[in-house]
């Protein structure tokens, strides 16, 4: 048992360590919603856990085998980059540099690691995660001088390129019945692959081999080139005017990524691509057609708000303009959004927006003039004319906003707004977003709307649909992550229906996540992942628009860990 002196001093480490984090309720010891998302959110492993780096030595830090510190890099890399930053400057988490750490002394980290605190730190030891031995391992791996990854150049994207089918030989037309733009590319997480699975007959029409956990589809300006990016950087190309569409092209970006997409301006059209980095904080411009690098970026500079320099700005997402020829490229941890003028990339042009930090993802406005994105740790979302090329606003909203792309609609009273739902906590904030015409709504928060609660990821409507679509696959409550929240938009005064969809998949009592719904092109049915572990049986749910009554079950036994699902004539034109 426990000794009553050993008992006081964890007690009183606790508190020094929960009172140094800034958290003015040490004392209690359960996680918010908000933070327990979070950390869903940010896990998954960074790929750059595999890769070799240089051991630094600090003779102030306590001393570490090169196994040892092996092994805290693995486990770092695995569990805790996601929040602190590869450099561990900070991000969703606090800053983990040695300067800080050092002062704390291992004894005190070793107590924040094992319990936790409730601004947001996981309890790694108490929940079972680490071991007593690993948290005093991981208490001193931090006070080491971080490791820094290799960097990725063109020379390195060139070895890694490969044009498995030359643009000369693949089809002049459509060579296959499917109805492609019914088409849905959908994200097999953790089997690195994508399903292409036919709207119409509900049938997978093949299984592309792709980087680990997909991060997003996009579709050239066509329709018919899909381009997917993995956690790893692996960036595929997939013809779908193919037989049996498949991939064409592939090329490694870089360590760690999670953004691509293509030139959607008419007098550029399929003509380029583009794919944003976390490691090295870099993009590339590729040509769309083969993926062979022509131009890389760095994103390295000073933050909008200290104005201080940050070496890992990672490139959170990219959209492509429908009216100019630009790329807009949000930077995390600077907080900055680059309008990326691809009209001439040797002579690029570049207009960079001070936004707010952290951003994250995003989407357009109902007309695609205005683009609305998360600065998710700041609570804001940022509004940029891009006509102007300039901010438009920053908005306050709720708790960690995570919008996806978003959702348009035409609110009875406010008129168009652009709506995200949260990962912190329950509401669903609307935006006004029709300067013209409702120019005192334009860039505030005109609505809250209260939702299921914390842990929401996507937020989805149709322009020919009177509903709003809300899920919340993070939040801690089983009932509430296998749900989906369903908003009348004719009636926003009224709660929210709530469909049991892990229910209705009936694949048995096996851990669930219910997980980004997404409309086919008619707008009159959506599609739901059912997210189980890779082990245990998946599905996706179909419901009606109209009558939000099952439609359908897809299951079949590629169907493995499916996330994200993304309809190609919705994407290829970003109805949302």
């Amino acid at each position: 048992m426990e000794s009553i002196n050993s008992r006081t001093r964890v007690a009183v480490l606790t508190a020094v360590a929960w009172a140094l984090a800034g958290s003015p309720a040490w004392a209690q010891h359960k996680q918010d919603e908000g933070g327990v998302a979070q950390r869903y959110h940010q896990e998954g492993g960074s790929p750059l856990a595999k890769e070799e780096m240089h051991q630094n030595i600090n003779p102030k830090a306590p001393s570490m085998t090169k196994a040892e510190f092996d092994k805290g890099r693995r486990i770092y890399f695995e569990r805790c980059a996601g929040c602190h930053g590869v450099l561990r400057k900070g991000a969703t988490g606090k800053p983990l540099t040695p300067d800080i750490t050092l002062k704390r002394g291992t004894e005190i980290l070793k107590v924040f690691i094992k319990y936790g605190s409730p601004a947001g730190m996981p309890n790694w030891g108490t929940s079972g995660d680490l071991d007593d031995a690993e948290v005093d391992l991981m208490a001193r791996y931090i006070q080491q001088e971080p490791p820094v990854p290799p960097e990725f150049g063109m020379a390195d994207m060139k070895k890694t390129w490969k044009v498995i089918v030359p643009a000369e030989k693949r089809p002049k037309k459509k060579m296959n019945k499917i109805n492609l733009e019914n088409l849905f590319s959908v994200t097999l997480r953790d089997t690195g692959q994508v399903a292409l699975i036919d709207g119409d007959t509900k049938k997978i029409v093949n299984v592309v081999k792709t980087g680990y956990a997909v991060h997003i589809s996009r579709l050239s300006a066509s329709g018919r080139y899909l381009y997917v990016i993995g956690r790893d950087a692996k960036v595929n190309l997939i013809d779908l005017w193919m037989e049996t569409p498949d991939n064409v092209a592939e090329i490694r970006v870089g360590l760690e990524a999670r953004s691509v997409d293509t030139s959607k301006y008419k007098k550029f059209a399929d003509q380029y691509a583009i794919a944003g980095s976390y490691w090295p904080p870099q993009y590339v411009i590729m040509k769309g057609d083969t993926l062979e690098p022509l131009k890389i970026q760095s994103t390295r500079g000073t933050t909008v708000d200290t104005q201080e320099y940050h070496p890992e700005p990672r490139v959170a997402s990219i959209v492509a303009s429908h009216h100019k020829p630009e790329f807009v490229v949000n930077v995390k941890e600077t907080g900055k959004i680059l309008l990326v003028d691809y009209s001439d990339i040797n002579n690029l042009k570049t207009t960079e927006i001070g936004a707010a930090r952290f951003l994250h993802d995003g989407g357009w406005d109902s007309t695609k003039r205005y683009f609305l994105v998360a600065a998710n740790q700041s609570h804001k979302v940022a509004v940029v004319d891009t006509q102007t090329g300039k901010l438009a606003g920053l908005v306050p909203v709720g708790k960690v906003p995570h919008p996806g792309r978003g959702a348009n609609f035409v609110h009875p009273k406010f008129g168009p707004v652009w709506a995200t739902s949260h990962l912190g906590e329950e509401g669903i904030a609307l935006i006004g977003t029709d300067p013209a015409k409702h120019p005192k709504s334009a860039w505030k928060m005109v609505q809250m709307l209260k939702g299921q609660g914390g842990g929401s990821l996507f937020i989805k409507t149709h322009p020919k649909s009177k509903n709003l679509w809300v899920d919340t696959p993070l939040n801690p409550d089983p009932k509430i992550s296998q749900s989906v929240a369903v908003f009348n938009l004719k009636n926003l005064d009224q709660p929210p229906k709530v469909l049991p969809i892990g229910e209705w998949a009936g694949i048995g009592d096996h851990a669930k996540r219910i997980v980004h719904p997404e409309y086919n092109k008619a707008g009159d049915e959506v599609w739901i992942s059912v997210w189980a572990p890779k082990d245990k049986t998946s599905a996706i749910v179909v419901v009606d628009d109209k009558t939000l009554k099952l439609k359908t079950v897809i299951k079949d036994e590629r169907l493995i860990t499916p996330t994200g699902k993304f309809n190609v004539y919705n994407t290829q034109h970003d109805i949302y």
